[in-house]
């Protein structure tokens, strides 16, 4: 039997597939946490019905707003892979991004202390450096993961034979969503509390207790 990771992990013998997420929600890291390992199929077909590969929400000061990554056209909608969807320039969104996060979480608890972690995937250089959407959403990832002490997905070409049915629960088409706990959010008393967001909301709003929320969700999460 594999050993627990961490104190979060709640089937170690589980290898969840999952699709790739940007910022993705609470309920994802959640996932990852209670699992023996992760892993995203870069080279599973690209379905461009699931959005939030390059789509979070976050709490903006008038409620949940959604931000967006411009992806490049693939040649053929039909044959191509995660891995051959193009980050795009489009809108400079990676200023728009930075300051609508430093607009939102500007002012709570954590927010000056992590910031640093995810500013450089903010910027202009950030295109040319990741050049692809599953590169990018690979670093951040391993950011979120480093901060939550939990180990991130492993991004890579899958072979599925490698890893046995009975212990493999695939979620790379779907996204489960569970009950989250109310923690602090900076502005709960104007707009209330605001569930599921993505995990930067949670992080920026509770800090080195982020870990304690996401066990309180793994504690709901019935056996695969």
């Amino acid at each position: 039997m594999n050993e627990p990771k961490h104190p979060l992990t709640r089937f170690p013998e589980t290898t969840l597939i999952l699709p790739p997420a940007f910022l993705g929600s609470i309920s994802r890291y959640a996932l990852i946490a209670s699992t023996g390992q992760s892993i995203v199929d870069t080279n599973s077909r690209f379905d461009k019905r699931f959005k939030s590969a390059h789509r979070t929400t976050i709490a903006d000061v008038n409620g949940p707003m959604r931000l967006t990554l411009p992806i490049g056209k693939p040649e053929s909608i039909m044959r191509a892979k995660w891995n051959d969807i193009k980050l795009s320039d489009h809108g400079q969104w990676w200023h728009l991004h930075m300051t609508a996060l430093e607009s939102a979480y500007g002012r709570t608890p954590f927010f000056e202390y992590y910031i640093d972690s995810f500013a450089p995937f903010f910027r202009n250089e950030a295109i040319t450096e990741y050049n692809t959407l599953v590169n990018f959403d690979s670093g951040l990832e391993d950011v979120i993961c480093h901060i939550l002490g939990i180990d991130a997905p492993k991004y890579k070409s899958l072979d599925r034979a490698v890893y046995p049915a009975n212990s493999t629960v695939d979620l790379s088409h779907t996204e489960p969503r569970f009950e989250i706990p109310t923690y602090y959010q900076v502005r709960a008393d104007r707009l209330g509390f605001i569930p599921d967001l993505s995990v930067l909301d949670l992080i920026f709003n509770m800090g080195p207790e982020a870990p304690l929320v996401l066990q309180k969700v793994i504690s709901s999460i019935n056996k695969f």
